[in-house]
Order: C-alpha cells, then structure tokens, then sequence
C-alpha cells in the first residue's frame, strides 16, 4: 500500500506546482489599482496641488508621460487628442521632465493644450512618482468625481466605452 501512495504523492504535488504557474499575480510593487482612492499629488515644481476630483457623473485622466519616454507621449498625445470634443472626462496631463524646456518643446511638438500639462522637475526622484508608484513606461488613471480610480492605463480607444 505505501508503494503506491508514493507515486500519487508524487504526482499530486508535481500537478499543484504545474497548476500554481498558472495562476494570475498581482504585481506586489503595484501601488495603485482600481477601486483605490487617489492621493492628492503635490506638484514640486510649481508647490500647486491637482485637483483631481470632476463634477458629478465626469471622469478625470491623470496621465504620467515624459519628453524622452516615446511611449509614454505617444500615449499622451492619442488621450488629449481624443478627449478633444468631450467635457465628460477632464484631462491632467503630467510630464515628468527634469528640465522645463524639454516638457515645452515636447508639448507644442505634440499639439497639446498647455493649460492641461503640468510639469514635475522632481522626475523619478520627486514624491508624486513615488506616491503613484510609476515606473519606466508611465501610467494613467481614469478617476471618478469621488476620487476613486476607475481604471489604470487606459487607451484611446476605451475611453469611448466611458463616454458610452
């Protein structure tokens, strides 16, 4: 009898580490997700809070990009573009650029409306990209008019299922 067992022994927990591998992980170094209520952020460049809360029944996109990220612009510049037409999804745009010529330059080159991009000299180093937990490759974040996030890096394309 305990010759048999050894090999079901053996079989089940070859079978559980199979079975494990396939499980979906959070990311522990995710700071951030859904269903989180957002920080308050604190620009340092300009000492000016974001606020970040929209009207009743609107959405705000916080969007994290930097000038010599080309990823990260690319899609910033899709979600200001898209949002273009709308005031149900209000967009902050944050450039992480340590040097204000380089966050001016990559703005007009891009076509954005100035008034929404913000500039954080702080880059990597600065508190707000701590706080949101961003690294290489940015993030964005679709925050509902009480402050929770809705949806993280979202694109373009399901920004419209929000509008809808």
């Amino acid at each position: 009898m305990i010759k048999s067992v050894k090999p079901i022994f053996v079989v089940l927990v070859f079978s559980s580490l199979i079975s494990f591998s396939f499980i979906e992980k959070k990311d522990p170094t995710e700071k951030l997700v859904p269903g989180d209520e957002t920080p308050m952020p604190v620009l340092e460049f300009e000492k000016q809070s974001l606020n970040l809360r929209a009207d009743d029944g609107k959405y705000t996109l916080l969007s994290f990009w930097a000038g010599y990220d080309a990823m990260s612009r690319m899609k910033n510049a899709e979600l200001c573009h898209a949002l273009q037409n709308t005031d149900r999804i209000k967009m902050i745009s944050v450039s992480m650029d340590r040097y204000e010529s380089v966050f001016r330059a990559a703005v007009e080159q891009d076509g954005l409306e100035s008034a929404l991009c913000c500039i954080e000299t702080g880059g990597k180093s600065s508190e707000i990209f701590k706080e949101f937990g961003l690294r290489d490759g940015f993030a964005n974040y679709l925050i509902d008019s009480d402050g929770m996030i809705v949806a993280k890096n979202v694109t373009a394309e399901e920004l419209t299922s929000y509008l809808n």
